[in-house]
């Protein structure tokens, strides 16, 4: 006989996880993958797999050239977060919220449900965005599934679930609105690097989509604080943003660093000793002509001397 879940789990998770479905958004709980955490986590728990697995799957196999496809992918995503960006700020500028504290309107009015309506579709488009691993696992670029883009494409999925069953509006909305309005930005450069080598060359804004995305979590972080000391919201939730944001900006710097800054070094570095290389080659064959230039004299000399 299976033995109940409730009995292998300490009862006061039990309590806790019952008191705060009871205390979640009514309106969002039956939206699909909202009502329990199980699919978002078994979501995940898939996810990791794939990473751990596709890149021994491809180990032995010729990269997959995706073609237009991957084209399409990166500027559906651009249309995406365009529409994303869009709904959050009119949904945002008609219900007159506030960028400093701003609480959820969990009635059923046309604004505050479209407002959870975007919310939840931008939860579902995490679970699209996962594509970006498993194409670099087919075409093997498996020096770009970095711990910062597994974790953070992991765990989006986990927080946004949270987002929706709690808080789908609110002082929520903003860092959803700004992470929709950068992902324009993004998948547009990856978009236009998928065309070939014919756009690369217009293709130098490169390292500032890094900035761009520092600079996200910096505000982030500093609305979350805000919204952490001197707001009536969830705090554990804003707590969370605040921590997430912090992560995300040493991550992200340190792939600044690391891609941008420490490669810069490493090509100065290189063309010094290349140019320190050719030095010592031009001076000996200087000094090997000026020897040669030496004997051959003295070789006219002894002629001249012997006739």
């Amino acid at each position: 006989m299976a033995t109940p879940i409730a009995s292998i789990v300490p009862s006061f998770l039990v309590e806790f996880y019952e008191t705060s479905m009871e205390a979640s958004d009514q309106r969002t709980k039956d939206w699909p993958l909202i009502e329990s955490p199980v699919p978002t986590v078994l979501a995940v728990t898939g996810y990791f797999f794939i990473v751990w697995a596709g890149p021994k799957v491809m180990e032995n196999r010729k990269p997959v050239h995706l073609g237009h496809l991957l084209t399409a992918y990166n500027f559906f995503l651009v249309a995406l977060s365009s529409y994303m960006t869009y709904e959050f700020a009119m949904s945002a500028y008609l219900a007159g919220y506030s960028l400093g504290c701003q609480g959820v309107d969990y009635s059923r009015s046309p604004l505050a449900l479209r407002m959870a309506s975007v919310c939840w579709v931008y939860y579902i488009s995490k679970f699209v965005e996962v594509l970006d691993t498993v194409f670099f696992i087919l075409r093997k670029k498996n020096n770009q599934i970095t711990f910062l883009h597994v974790f953070h494409h992991g765990t989006m999925m986990l927080n946004w679930w949270l987002c929706v069953r709690f808080v789908p509006g609110g002082c929520s909305f903003f860092h959803a609105m700004l992470n929709s309005f950068v992902h324009v930005i993004m998948y547009s450069y990856y978009g236009l690097s998928a065309l070939g080598p014919r756009v690369q060359p217009f293709l130098w804004w490169k390292k500032y989509v890094t900035w761009i995305q520092v600079i996200q979590f910096v505000i982030v972080l500093i609305h979350s604080l805000n919204v952490v000391f001197f707001c009536d919201f969830n705090k554990f939730l804003s707590g969370l943003a605040s921590t997430y944001a912090v992560i995300m900006i040493v991550l992200f710097s340190n792939y600044y660093y690391q891609q941008h800054v420490r490669r810069m070094k490493a090509k100065k570095r290189e063309a010094k000793s290349e140019r320190h290389a050719k030095t010592p080659m031009t001076n000996n064959n200087h000094k090997t002509n000026g020897t040669k230039s030496g004997v051959e004299a003295r070789k006219r000399v002894a002629g001249s001397v012997s006739v």
